[in-house]
């Protein structure tokens, strides 16, 4: 996509009607600055933004900076732009057409999550037609990490901007800690303070997490949730998926299955090895981390050699995530790792399956095709990696998402199951996570996603219970 893709488009259709919660949503964030949107993944918050925006825009507001992740940026929000104001000139910047891209007369200029440091770096003559404009970020928690180079780009260019808005559904996937860097983006401290140190040691616990004195995991005071959401109520908004869209339920499950013996046996040998290997030595993350995701692998079927080349030891995990595949219509297939895509991929084709891969290889083009195509009910099965596949996209024609190996990332967790179960669905859904038995991967299952989501939804019912308007 080069600049030339910055357009002005006449209204040719009727412009979509809100739903009631999308209405509030408009209306609460019209006379504010600055708005925290954590409504629920597949809520329809990227209409709101525009309804929110585009009337600013056409009074004479300078234009948006919208950061979304790559995957986003034409398959939601140019789309949406298209649907909601059809009038609004869109630029899409690219890594490689960013800054064409900004050169560009529009009313709105996308660009990905990493285009925070390009923008970091960009003089005053750049910044005063921006000046009190409106400064979006979709999928806020990219840059929860207030150490890393695009967080502190991103809380600098904020200053740009009179109007603010940070949008999503999983807003602390691993604690209260998570919304300290979000929060400083967008007011700047007010709220939360602006030292992290000062707010870790106020609203969490320190616990020792392993036998060096270093070893330290900071843990969720007890009622701190109610604490923070009455610090953030008055700029935050959110809708529970359920309390605002009739559409049929989806259930979660885990199906288990025993490795065979030989499988057994390598996985334990490996364990027991990793283990003794770590017993003389310092236990850090690092080399703890190292042995845990090991294991995983093991038990997903494959196990990387130094040379980063898979090894293969059984199949019985992909063979039975294909056989879930055939008894159901269309469906969507997350995986962990590339040796999993790649035999997955193997044990479609040799069924005979339609099927499609979506991830960081997959070129914007081929991946906006690919959901037209999933829609289109052309596809069988859908292979996608969470991070290229994991927010915002509508994949309503399938009916079931099954994960391959249970992952330990909260957000991804949360935001995959949305892919399916979002507006426009009409069937019943299910998201399945396949584990091996008396393996790592039911430590994921049960302590990663089961207990984090039940934190999470500790701090998201209680904001939705503050916010001022439900």
């Amino acid at each position: 996509m080069n600049a030339k893709d910055a357009r002005s488009v006449k209204p040719t259709s009727i412009t979509p009607t809100l739903y009631a919660h999308q209405k509030q949503s408009v209306k609460f964030m019209k006379p504010r600055l600055e708005v925290f949107d954590m409504s629920d993944p597949g809520t329809g918050k990227t209409g709101c933004e525009i309804e929110d925006f585009a009337p600013r825009r056409r009074k004479g507001a300078p234009p948006a900076i919208i950061l979304a992740t790559k995957s986003l940026l034409t398959s939601a929000w140019q789309e949406d732009f298209n649907l909601f104001a059809p009038d609004m000139r869109v630029s899409v910047a690219w890594a490689e057409n960013r800054e064409e891209a900004f050169v560009v007369e529009a009313d709105a200029y996308i660009t990905n999550h990493d285009g925070a440091k390009w923008l970091a770096k960009q003089n005053a003559k750049f910044w005063k037609r921006f000046e009190g404009g409106t400064y979006i970020i979709d999928e806020s928690t990219a840059f929860k990490h207030h150490t890393s180079q695009r967080g502190k780009a991103a809380a600098k260019i904020r200053k740009h901007f009179e109007y603010a808005r940070l949008m999503s559904g999983t807003p602390a996937p691993n604690g209260i800690l998570d919304l300290w860097h979000q929060m400083l983006i967008l007011d700047g401290g007010k709220r939360l303070g602006n030292s992290y140190y000062k707010f870790r040691n106020a609203a969490c616990v320190p616990e020792q997490a392993g036998p060096m004195p270093n070893m330290i995991r900071w843990m969720d005071r007890e009622g701190i949730e109610q604490t923070i959401a009455a610090l953030l109520k008055d700029i935050t908004i959110r809708h529970r998926f359920e309390d605002c869209v009739d559409i049929p339920p989806n259930t979660i499950r885990r199906v288990g299955f025993k490795l065979s013996a030989r499988h057994m046996r390598l996985y334990k040998e490996m364990e027991n090895f990793q283990l003794l290997e770590l017993k003389d030595k310092r236990i850090t993350a690092v080399n703890g981390a190292a042995v845990y995701t090991k294991l995983l692998q093991i038990a997903s079927g494959a196990v990387y050699d130094q040379e980063h080349i898979a090894q293969l030891i059984d199949t019985d995990r992909y063979e039975l995530v294909l056989d879930l595949v055939e008894e159901r219509p269309h469906s969507m297939v997350f995986f962990l790792w590339q040796h999993q895509r790649d035999a997955l991929v193997e044990h479609a084709k040799k069924r005979g399956l339609t099927f499609a891969v979506y991830d960081g290889s997959v070129s914007s083009t081929a991946r906006t095709q690919t959901v037209k195509d999933f829609q289109a009910g052309a596809l069988r099965v859908l292979f996608a990696h969470p991070q290229s596949a994991g927010h915002g996209l509508t994949l309503t024609k399938g009916t079931a998402t099954i994960w391959a190996s249970p992952t330990h990332n909260l957000e991804h967790f949360l935001q995959g199951l949305k892919r399916i179960y979002r507006i426009g669905q009409t069937e019943r859904t299910e998201t399945i996570v396949v584990c091996a038995d008396d393996t790592w991967d039911n430590v994921v299952w049960e302590d990663k996603c089961l207990m984090k989501n039940a934190r999470n939804d500790r701090l998201m019912d209680e904001l939705k219970r503050m916010a001022h308007v439900r």
